[in-house]
Order: structure tokens, then C-alpha cells, then sequence
């Protein structure tokens, strides 16, 4: 049963650690499914041609260690490894990929539920040399949504992660197009992208935004859009038939800002470096404005 914060601006829904997404890539501590502002939905998911959306993201999910879970390298096969937020996973014989369904162990979770937010912790067992505690608080305020994260290193050896949200943006329902525009607060050269999926010539890259010319019926996608400079973590999206606006800010800059979508979904992301020496904790925010154009 998913909880909802709500006041009279926004609405959040989200499932508890144990309950809705069980697959092994997402952070079940940040299993925010669905937003909705002004009574509006402004998320999607990330496919609408599966039966079981238990499986794929939705709304605002996050991940640590999207090339390389915590600890793979040094687990055998047949060995298990972290998943940070999740658990223990079992390894195969073949090299770390997201997408792949694994073996579950879960952490321990705990959760506790409060008018304006939830609190999530995550502990996980010792596994060659790593061990973490994850505590996570989902705050609604006004017109507004934080994310703060806490991420403590319980083991010996150093944690060396990153962190995203994958954002599965979509306006009232409405196909990617020529009412949305994303901006960012730097500019961008396609020379210095890393990676750049655009088939079907429909996203348009300006100085420092991004627009459709139609429907994109085939994925799009930009490793770096910053290059690789160090750039401040923002995007904003506008969605110019409903006069909605939003806007994700982190507590941290950021040296690798991604975009993926499709026809339903456009999902910028900022990603947050994490190294911790054992007995340190790392903290940082994410926050989430919506408003009227």
C-alpha cells in the first residue's frame, strides 16, 4: 500500500522498502513512484509496454553503483556483492550489468512515517571488507520535495560509488514534444559529449537547452552533457501547454550530468561522486521545486 505526503500544492507517493519495485538495480529506500502537483501527474514511468512495472522505475527512483555494484570486483562467482540500497547480490560469471536480474539478499530496513516526511534507514551485512548504513528523509515541504541522504561506511575498506536519481518525467501524461524544454546552467557542445543518441533528429540542442521538434518514437539519450567540466547540479524542465515548471537542485556539484528518454519519459540526471574512508559519513540533498511558468 503506497504512502502519500500531500498538502495543497503536491503529492508524493512512495512504497516502503519491501513493498512494489523488488528488481536488484533501484534503491528500495527511494521508491517515490508518482508525483503529482497541482492535482496534475508531472512523473512517468520508465516503460509502458511491460505488465510488471514491479521490474522497471517510476516516478523518482535513484541508484548507487550503476556501472559497478560495491565489492563485484572482489566477489567470486557464486559469491555475493552490495547492491547499496538494496542488499546482497549473488554474482555470476559475467561481467556487472544493471539490467541484469539477481540474486537477492535484502539489507535491513526500517521506516518510520510522519505527516510532512518518511525516514528510511538501510543496514546492510559485512561482505569482503564493506559494510554501510544508508539513512534517507523524504521531506515535503510547501511547494517543494528534499531528498537527504546519509551515507555511513561501517566496513574497512574505502566506499567508491556514484549516486543518481532516475527521473521519470512526465507531464500530465502528454508525449514528449514540443511543449517541453529542459535547461541547464551551462552550456552545451555536442564535440565534447560523450556518448549522443538522437536517430531520429528530434531533440534539438541549443546553448544551454534542450527542445523537441516531434514526438521521439525511438530512445534518446547524452552521456556528459557537461562535458567534462565540473558544473553545478540543476535542470529545469518546462512544460509550456500547462505552464508548469520544475526544478531538481543538489547540495553538490556534479561531473556527469545524463539525459535518457523515449516518447512518454525524459529523464535528466545529475550524478553525485561518493568516496567515504571507513568510519566517516557522507551527506547531501536533492531538491525538488515545482511551479507555475
Amino acid at each position: 500500500m503506497p504512502h502519500v505526503l500531500s498538502n495543497k500544492v503536491l503529492e508524493i507517493h512512495l512504497d516502503v522498502p519491501l513493498e512494489g519495485y523488488s528488481f536488484s538495480r533501484f534503491d528500495w529506500t527511494g521508491k517515490i513512484t508518482q508525483v503529482l502537483y497541482r492535482n496534475l501527474p508531472v512523473t512517468a514511468t520508465e516503460r509502458t509496454d511491460q505488465v510488471d512495472h514491479n521490474l522497471f522505475g517510476k516516478g523518482l527512483y535513484n541508484e548507487f553503483g550503476i556501472d559497478t555494484a560495491l565489492g563485484f570486483q572482489e566477489a567470486k562467482p557464486g559469491e555475493w556483492f552490495h547492491k547499496i540500497g538494496v542488499g546482497a547480490l549473488k554474482k555470476t560469471d559475467e561481467p556487472y550489468q544493471f539490467t541484469r536480474r539477481y540474486k537477492i539478499r535484502p539489507a535491513r530496513f526500517q521506516f518510520e512515517t510522519l505527516p510532512d516526511r518518511v525516514l528510511i534507514s538501510c543496514l546492510s551485512e559485512t561482505l569482503n571488507g564493506y559494510a554501510y548504513e544508508l539513512h534517507k528523509e523524504i521531506k515535503l515541504q510547501e511547494n517543494s520535495l528534499i531528498i537527504t541522504y546519509q551515507l555511513e561506511n561501517k566496513g574497512r575498506k574505502v566506499i567508491e560509488t556514484e549516486e543518481y536519481v532516475h527521473n521519470f518525467m512526465g507531464v500530465a501524461k502528454d508525449l514528449i514534444g514540443k511543449d517541453y524544454l529542459l535547461r541547464f546552467p551551462f552550456e552545451l557542445d555536442q564535440n565534447k559529449f560523450q556518448a549522443l543518441v538522437n536517430s531520429e533528429r528530434k531533440m534539438a540542442i541549443g546553448k544551454n537547452e534542450i527542445s523537441f521538434l516531434g514526438i521521439p518514437n525511438e530512445q534518446f539519450f547524452v552521456s556528459h552533457l557537461n562535458g567534462e567540466e565540473t558544473v553545478s547540479a540543476i535542470w529545469e524542465l518546462q512544460h509550456h501547454q500547462t505552464g508548469i515548471g520544475m526544478r531538481e537542485t543538489g547540495s553538490f556539484s556534479t561531473q556527469k550530468v545524463n539525459l535518457w528518454g523515449w516518447q512518454h519519459v525524459i529523464s535528466p540526471e545529475l550524478f553525485q561522486n561518493v568516496s567515504i574512508d571507513p568510519g566517516n559519513t557522507e551527506a547531501w540533498t536533492r531538491t525538488y521545486q515545482f511551479f507555475n511558468l
